[in-house]
Parts: structure tokens; C-alpha cells; sequence
């Protein structure tokens, strides 16, 4: 542990928020809190054209949704900025300077090009081992126009912020020879590099692109998403923890992040086990914050909440919660809760009809069901058991779908019990009245 340990996230803000950048962001997060070390943001921005304003909003959004708060870098300050490379050009003249007063600089074609030293560069990288390269030629450091090339601007950036780590892709690696030629140019001390794996789309081979389904963090945000669940998920696209749980809170994933558990080999995106952890991670909210993030949706997709008792809501949401694998299917799932009339799913409808009996097991459950006093969930399932007895059947699995396409129109749903339960005696009455009313009507 060292609160000398620097890492850094220098991305270029295009208007996404990818995985990947995520990723690579939440790792350096990770690193530094577990090492106690500094978490710096720096912004690739001399895209004029791409890295706007707003771009950039939608990049620092991400980040603190997602909770990755920065010790140093844009809106926070700090020792070594500017942190935005468009602010940096006299830092970068000066580092040319250097490289031209050491005979390592040289002007071609209107180019600025780096002279190559010709010696194996060998990295003892925390993730791959050794890799040993050498470069073969000189590279361009200054473009024709003036301005810098990325593994220029990446180093002196580094080396005057003074990051001691370097975490970032797999696909930089072939980069890094570059970089430390550079670095031995200069007369710094080279990091210490770590190169993650690439994450490989769900389908077919390939890295994920920002085209790819899933691909971005926006998109969990719009769905409802909650920022513990894919900052968890995101931990999993490439690291372990030693005992292989999935589900871990973040102060846990933080004591635990080391490069050891981090693998070689490709992570590949799993649609499913984010949404498995999105769930497990919903139904480990106190009710009280469910029912709070679930309330702001309910009501942006028109799901009646006037007049509805925040008991009632509470318990309607402990139903869903035990069920649903994000809040987006929120509406869909309980809508009917609060509706004043019920929308009959047409397939469900029809495959009910088509037994012939349904007007008949509405009629039975109204009579069974307005028999019950206690309006909790044993004695209704117990007026459910009379109905098979007296109908001599072991199990009353016959009134079950009536019953639920009765009160919600749906073939699906919460327990069966305990939502007859919340939905409450007069309405569930009522709303098998109007349903065998619909059967006579069709």
C-alpha cells in the first residue's frame, strides 16, 4: 500500500461512454482506492471537431453515475494539470524541445519524427509477464500540421503527471514499446504497466464496439439500471476475486482488487449475468429505496400513482422486487396494480377460452373468494383448496390462471397469493365481476 501510487483515465470524449472505457476507468479506480494511491482523470481532447463540450458531459455523467469520482483532473484540480491535453501545448514543445537538444528529434516532410534506438524494449508487464520488442523504424511524434501524436502527448503526459501505473487494454500493448523508448529518451522512469483484457462482444468474435448491443453505459442508465449492479458486473469483464463470488458489494471488490486476479484471456459480455446481477442487486435494496428509484418510472411511463398510499406502493413493490430483473419492466409488470381497468392480454385471453370452462371458474372463484374475511394470504389459498375439494381435485391449479387473468389480465406475474393479498378484497371482486362481463360481452 502506497499513497504514492498514481493511475490514471485519460480519455477521449466522443458523445459515448463505452464499456470498455469503463472498464479501464473502473479499474484504475479499483487500484488506487485498494492501494490507497490517486485517481486522476486527464481528457485526450484535441479532436476538436468530436471532443465538445458536451461530449465531455456525457463522459463525466457516466463516470459519477457509475461512482468513479477522481481525485485529481476536470472540475477537481489539482498539483499537476492542466488536465485537458488542448491546455497542454507548452508542456509539449518543451518535452520536443528535449528530444531535439538530445539528437532524438528530426524534422522529415514537414514531420516531426522520434529516432529509435534500435535496443530490445522489454516490459515486465503486471498482467502479460514479459514481452520483449523492438521497434524498427522511427515514428512520427508531430504531425505536418503541428500537432502531437498520441504516444508523444501519452508520455510526457504521464511523466510530468507523474503516474507511476499505467492500467489500460490489451490493445495499447503493441503501443508500449513506443512508449518506453520514449520514456528512456527523456531519462524517466518507465511506470509500471498493466494491460487488461479486451472485452469480445456477446456474439460472434471480435471487441465490442460502441455498436454492439449493450455496449454502452447510457444505456444502463436509461433502463433503470442501478450504478452498484454494472460497476459490479463491469469488476467481472476480466478480474476474480479469490473465492469466485459474482455478487459483491464494492468496498469488498475494492479490498480485494489486485492484478493477480486479473486474467489473460479475453472477457466476454454477458448479456444475462448483468441482468442476474442488476436483480440480485435490486432485491438487496431496503424497500424504501426500491420503491424511491421504482416511483420517478412508474410515473414517466404513465402508471397511475395518484391517490395511491405509499403502503400500498411498498407493498406492491416488495411483490415486483422479488421478480423483476431491472426497473424498466417496472410499468409492464405492475401496472395493473393501479389501473382502473384491467387490459386483457389477447393470447392469454384466448388460450383460457378455448378450455371452455373459464365463465364457469369465475363464477366459482367469486363465490369462494367473497367468503373470506381474512383478506391475507393463507385463508384465501385455503378457499382456493375448497374449490378443488369440493370439486374433488387434489390441487386447485384450475382456478389459478382465471384467477390471475381475472385480477391482471396477464398469464404471468408476482406469487399468486400474496398479490391478491396487496390488490386487496374489493378490488380482486371486482375486477372478477368485470372480467366474466368481458367473457359475456365477447
Amino acid at each position: 500500500m502506497s499513497a504514492s501510487i498514481r493511475v490514471r483515465f485519460a480519455p477521449s470524449p466522443t458523445g459515448f461512454f463505452h464499456i470498455g472505457s469503463a472498464r479501464t476507468a473502473l479499474f484504475n479506480w479499483l487500484y488506487a482506492r485498494h492501494t490507497g494511491g490517486t485517481f486522476v482523470l486527464r481528457i485526450e481532447d484535441t479532436d476538436r471537431e468530436r471532443n465538445t463540450e458536451a461530449a465531455l458531459r456525457v463522459l463525466l455523467d457516466g463516470m459519477r453515475w457509475l461512482g468513479l469520482d477522481w481525485d485529481e483532473g476536470p472540475e477537481k484540480g489539482g498539483d499537476y494539470g492542466p488536465y485537458f491535453q488542448s491546455q497542454r501545448d507548452d508542456v509539449y514543445r518543451e518535452y520536443l524541445q528535449i528530444l531535439r537538444d538530445k539528437g532524438r528529434a528530426y524534422d522529415q516532410d514537414g514531420a516531426v519524427f522520434f529516432r529509435i534506438s534500435g535496443e530490445p524494449q522489454v516490459i515486465e508487464d503486471q498482467i502479460r509477464g514479459r514481452v520483449e520488442r523492438t521497434e524498427e523504424k522511427d515514428f512520427v511524434i508531430f504531425r505536418s500540421d503541428g500537432s502531437p501524436v498520441f504516444h508523444f502527448v501519452n508520455v510526457v503526459d504521464d511523466i510530468t503527471m507523474r503516474i507511476t501505473h499505467v492500467i489500460r487494454g490489451e490493445d495499447h500493448l503493441s503501443n508500449t514499446s513506443k512508449h518506453t523508448e520514449l520514456y528512456n529518451a527523456f531519462g524517466a522512469q518507465e511506470p509500471v504497466f498493466a494491460h487488461i483484457p479486451l472485452i469480445l462482444k456477446q456474439e460472434g468474435q471480435g471487441k465490442m464496439s460502441k455498436r454492439d448491443r449493450g455496449a454502452l453505459i447510457e444505456e444502463y442508465q436509461e433502463k433503470g439500471f442501478l450504478p452498484a449492479a454494472v460497476r459490479n458486473f463491469l469488476c467481472l469483464l476480466g478480474w476474480n476475486p479469490k473465492d469466485g463470488r459474482e455478487v459483491m458489494p464494492i468496498e469488498e471488490i475494492i479490498a480485494e482488487f489486485d492484478f493477480k486476479g486479473v486474467q489473460r484471456g479475453n472477457a466476454k459480455f454477458d448479456e444475462k449475468k448483468m441482468a442476474y446481477i442488476n436483480t440480485e442487486h435490486l432485491r438487496g435494496l431496503p424497500i424504501g429505496s426500491f420503491t424511491w428509484l421504482a416511483r420517478p418510472i412508474l410515473e414517466k411511463a404513465g402508471v397511475p400513482l395518484d391517490g395511491c398510499g405509499e403502503d400500498y406502493l411498498q407493498a406492491v413493490m416488495e411483490l415486483a422486487r422479488a421478480k423483476v430483473t431491472g426497473l424498466e419492466t417496472l410499468p409492464d409488470y405492475v401496472g395493473y396494480f393501479f389501473a382502473d381497468e384491467v387490459v386483457a392480454d389477447p393470447k392469454v385471453t384466448e388460450k383460457l377460452m378455448k378450455k371452455g370452462d373459464l365463465a364457469l371458474r369465475l363464477g366459482e372463484l367469486e363465490q369462494a373468494l367473497s367468503a373470506v374475511t381474512d383478506w391475507s394470504a393463507a385463508p384465501i389459498e385455503e378457499a382456493f383448496g375448497k374449490l378443488a375439494a369440493d370439486a374433488g381435485m387434489e390441487k386447485p391449479f384450475a382456478w389459478f390462471p382465471p384467477a390471475r387473468w381475472a385480477v391482471s389480465g396477464l398469464g404471468g406475474g408476482p406469487d399468486l397469493m400474496p398479490m391478491l393479498q396487496v390488490m386487496g378484497r374489493d378490488r380482486v371482486l371486482a375486477r372478477i365481476r368485470m372480467a366474466a362481463e368481458r367473457i359475456t360481452v365477447a
